[in-house]
Formats: structure tokens, C-alpha cells, sequence
């Protein structure tokens, strides 16, 4: 009888909901049953601004879980990987990316426009943060964490304290919340994070057999898009939590499929904002993301980012 696979998660409804979603599709595309292993990371036990927690935060704990062996592969929201991918590990997958754009979820469904000046909206992200700022809608942006539910609820709660949250499609829609949704926000107003919506899955680098199951889930264009966002990142040396945005879609061009790359980086206050796009092959995703880098940074990009975590 074989045994079932072993996939680390962390027990946040977000992370479990994701983590269910891939073991139902790699049972479905190889026949291998798929039990989930449940690993606190210290970012969950932090009630601490995820900028100050720093980088890996919520992963480092299922990668030790993976390196001793106590589960077979483990999914993470790719945006809070570090840049930089152990040699011992490997991302098998990138599956079918999710809607990676922001939203916003307001009283009485309100759109960003509609808020009131002095209207106070929630967000977690440095990124969120400053381009908030730089919309000029003179907004008290207000600095939350917390998951999902629980941001929603400082909107929608029998306690609510602010009168909107922007928050990731991906998460919304995953779990099944995307009805609250009042606004998805255009990438011309709030370009999103690198990597947003997308899902890692990760296994040792020496298991071959799990690197071969795990393929089957992978999807191309998902996989180019991320690629080029976070070589930008990488190039930047900027980590998860710095004002740097990107934004990859993978198309059909004259010449075959594209990759578009659009990619900022805005001071904290929103008072300046340096945006750069780059197009080219999907099979040079890296190299397109680190050419936008560095044109990034000859533009100015680096007093902008503060040091980087």
C-alpha cells in the first residue's frame, strides 16, 4: 500500500485553504492520496508589523519541517519567499496563479474614489502603504496585520474600527469571500507585490520522485510571471515587506508569447514614484526582470527603498 504524501502548512484558513486547493489537484492528476501537516512559523505566533519580522518569516519553519524529513513537500504563498532559493530545496510547481491584483473592501461598498477624505482604510503592506499615499485622496492609511477574516472584520465586524482594508484577490477569492469585495483595484493605481497570487510548492531538491509528482501542477506562463517579478526584486535587493511592486502577464505577441513586465518602486510616503515597464520572451523571464532592475535603480530606485530587509 502506498503511503500518503505528507504536505507542510501553515494553520492560518488562508494557508490551509491553499494547501487543500494543491493536494486535491495533485491526487486528482497522479492517484497519490495527500494528508496535511500543520507547522506554527513564528510569523503566526508575531503579532509584530510583518516589516519588522522581516524576510521568510512564515516559511522558515516549513522549510526545517522539509529539510528533517517530517513532510514531503510544502506550499507557500510565493510572495513571502526570500529571493534567494536554497540549493537543497526545489520550487516543483508554480500551479495556475490566482488574480493577482488588489481589492478593496469598504462600508456600504464603497469604491477608493467614493471614500471620504479623512476616511480610514486598513493595509498591511509597505507597498500598499505608499501608493495609497501617492493617490493623493488625502486618506488616513491605517497600519494592520492579522489574516484575511480578520482584516475584513475591522470593515465589516460588529467591532469595526476603519472604514476600508485593501487586501490580495487571491486570498479573498480562496476563501471564499469575494461577494465582500467592493473594488478590484486597477494595477495603473495600486501595481501589486511580486509574486502575489501565485503558490510555491516546494520539495527536496533530492527527491526526484516528488520533483516529478509535483511537475504535473506546474504552469507555465504562472511560472515565467513570477520568475521575472522576483528576479526584479532580487536585482533591487529589496525584500518582501520594501515599497517594490510588479506586475508580469504572460500573452500572445506578433512573434509568439510575451512577457510584459511592469514594475515600481514608491518612497514610503507615496511622494515620489519611479514606474518602468520591459516586454520580452517568457523563456527569458529572468533576464527581462533584472534588465527593468536596473534601469529601476539608473532612474533613481534605490533612494526610494531605504535599506533593504
Amino acid at each position: 500500500m502506498t503511503t500518503p504524501l505528507r504536505l507542510g502548512t501553515r494553520r492560518s484558513a488562508l494557508a490551509l485553504a491553499q494547501s487543500r486547493t494543491v493536494a486535491e489537484a495533485l491526487t486528482k492528476a497522479t492517484g497519490r492520496e495527500v494528508v496535511l501537516v500543520e507547522i506554527v512559523t513564528h510569523g503566526d505566533r508575531s503579532s509584530a508589523p510583518v516589516a519588522q519580522l522581516g524576510v521568510g518569516v512564515f516559511v522558515s519553519a516549513l522549510r526545517d519541517a522539509l529539510l528533517t524529513g517530517e513532510i514531503d513537500f510544502a506550499v507557500h504563498s510565493y510572495k513571502d519567499l526570500p529571493t534567494a532559493q536554497p540549493a537543497d530545496l526545489r520550487i516543483a510547481a508554480v500551479p495556475l496563479r490566482e488574480d493577482p491584483r488588489d481589492v478593496l473592501v469598504a462600508r456600504d461598498g464603497r469604491k477608493l474614489a467614493e471614500l471620504a477624505p479623512g476616511a480610514r482604510i486598513g493595509t498591511g503592506a509597505v507597498r500598499r502603504i505608499a501608493q495609497l499615499h501617492a493617490l493623493g485622496l488625502q486618506l488616513q492609511v491605517t497600519p494592520i496585520r492579522g489574516n484575511v477574516d480578520s482584516r475584513i472584520a475591522r470593515v465589516h465586524g460588529p467591532e469595526a474600527d476603519l472604514d476600508a482594508v485593501v487586501v490580495a484577490r487571491a486570498g479573498v477569492a480562496r476563501l471564499g469571500r469575494a461577494a465582500e469585495i467592493a473594488e478590484t483595484l486597477d494595477p495603473m493605481l495600486m501595481l501589486p507585490a511580486p509574486a502575489q497570487g501565485a503558490l510555491a510548492v516546494e520539495c527536496r531538491a533530492n527527491d526526484t520522485n516528488m520533483v516529478e509528482l509535483l511537475a504535473t501542477l506546474d504552469h507555465a506562463p504562472s511560472r515565467a510571471a513570477v520568475e521575472a517579478e522576483r528576479a526584479m526584486l532580487a536585482t533591487l535587493e529589496a525584500g518582501c515587506s520594501a515599497p517594490v511592486a510588479a506586475y508580469a502577464e504572460v500573452a500572445e505577441g506578433e512573434h509568439g508569447e510575451e512577457i510584459y513586465l511592469r514594475g515600481a518602486v514608491i518612497s514610503p510616503d507615496g511622494a515620489r514614484t519611479i514606474r518602468l515597464s520591459r516586454t520580452g520572451t517568457p523563456a527569458d523571464a529572468a533576464e527581462v526582470g533584472k534588465a527593468l532592475a536596473t534601469e529601476l535603480l539608473d532612474a533613481g530606485a534605490d533612494t526610494l527603498m531605504g535599506s533593504p530587509e
